[in-house]
C-alpha cells in the first residue's frame, strides 16, 4: 500500500528504479511529459474534431460509440471521442514522441501502441454541470475487456496523458497500488463493475498537472471519481492510449460494436 508516491521523469530509456516501482505498484508517474503548448494545441485540436464529428452527426468510429453531452452553456459537446488520433494530424503526431518506445518493455516482447486496436486513442473531456453525461467512473480493470473481445487475457497498459491540473477535489484517477498482480477471480468479483464507485481504504489518487503522463496496468482496479466542485473549475481532459501485446487486431469502419459497449456509461 503506498498513501503517497514518487514521481519521475520519462526519457527514452526507462531506469531499473522506475521499472521496479511499475512492477512493484502496477502504476508510475511521470512529470511535465509536454509543455503547456503543446497541451493547448491537443485541446485546439480536439475542439476541430468535435465540430466535424457533431456537424456530421457521426455516432460511432470504428465500431465505437462517440459519448456526446452538454457543456455549461447546454450546446452539444463530444464527451468521449475514440480513434480521435486517426482524425487530427497533430494527435497522431504526438505518439510520435521517441520515449513512447521506452514503455514498451513494460508490457513484454511484441508491445505496442495500439492506435489501430481496442479504441485507439481515447480522448475524454468530463465537465460537472447541470446536464452533463459524463462525470464519474465506477470501479473496473481494463483487462475484462479482452474476455469480452473473446480472447485470453493479454498484457494491457493505459497511458495517460494529462491535460488539465488537478486537485483533490476535482476527483480524477483513483487506483488500488498492486491489484494487478491479482488472480483472476478477484479480477473478476473483487468489486461491482461500474455500478460501484465507493471509496476504497486501500485506494490512491493521482493528482496530475497537465502535461503529465502516466501508466496503469489493465489488470489494476481504478475508478474516475467524480468531482466534488461544479462549473467550469470542474472541466478536464484526458488522453489514454493502449500499450498491447499479443495477437494485432486492428478495427476499421466496418468493425461491430463490442457488446460491452452497447451499454452507455461504462467505457472508459
Amino acid at each position: 500500500m503506498v498513501s503517497s508516491y514518487k514521481t519521475f521523469t520519462l526519457t527514452e530509456q526507462l531506469t531499473n528504479e522506475q521499472i521496479a516501482f511499475f512492477n512493484e505498484h502496477g502504476f508510475i508517474h511521470f512529470k511535465k511529459f509536454i509543455n503547456p503548448e503543446t497541451v493547448s494545441s491537443i485541446i485546439e485540436a480536439s475542439k476541430q474534431v468535435e465540430q466535424n464529428w457533431i456537424e456530421n452527426d457521426l455516432q460511432k468510429v470504428n465500431g465505437v460509440p462517440i459519448k456526446f453531452g452538454k457543456d455549461l452553456d447546454g450546446s452539444p459537446i463530444v464527451q468521449r471521442f475514440a480513434f480521435i488520433n486517426q482524425h487530427h494530424q497533430t494527435l497522431s503526431g504526438l505518439l510520435l514522441d521517441p520515449r513512447f518506445n521506452g514503455l514498451m518493455p513494460l508490457a513484454g516482447d511484441g508491445a505496442r501502441l495500439g492506435t489501430e486496436e481496442k479504441d485507439g486513442m481515447v480522448f475524454n473531456h468530463y465537465i460537472n454541470g447541470p446536464e452533463s453525461k459524463f462525470t464519474k467512473m465506477g470501479w473496473h480493470t481494463d483487462g475484462l475487456r479482452d474476455i469480452f473481445y473473446g480472447g485470453k487475457l493479454n498484457p494491457m497498459l493505459n497511458v495517460g496523458i494529462h491535460l488539465s491540473t488537478l486537485k483533490p477535489e476535482n476527483g480524477g484517477l483513483k487506483i488500488i497500488p498492486g491489484t494487478h498482480k491479482q488472480s483472476i477471480y478477484q479480477m473478476l468479483f473483487r468489486k461491482k463493475y461500474f455500478l460501484d464507485n465507493k471509496p476504497d481504504s486501500e485506494e490512491v489518487s493521482i493528482n496530475p498537472e497537465a502535461g503529465d503522463l502516466t501508466i496503469h496496468d489493465g489488470r489494476l482496479w481504478h475508478r474516475v471519481a467524480e468531482s466534488s466542485i461544479r462549473g467550469e473549475e470542474s472541466r478536464r481532459r484526458v488522453i489514454y492510449i493502449p500499450i498491447i501485446a499479443g495477437k494485432y487486431a486492428p478495427k476499421n469502419e466496418n468493425s461491430p460494436t463490442v457488446f460491452y459497449q452497447r451499454f452507455a456509461g461504462i467505457v472508459k
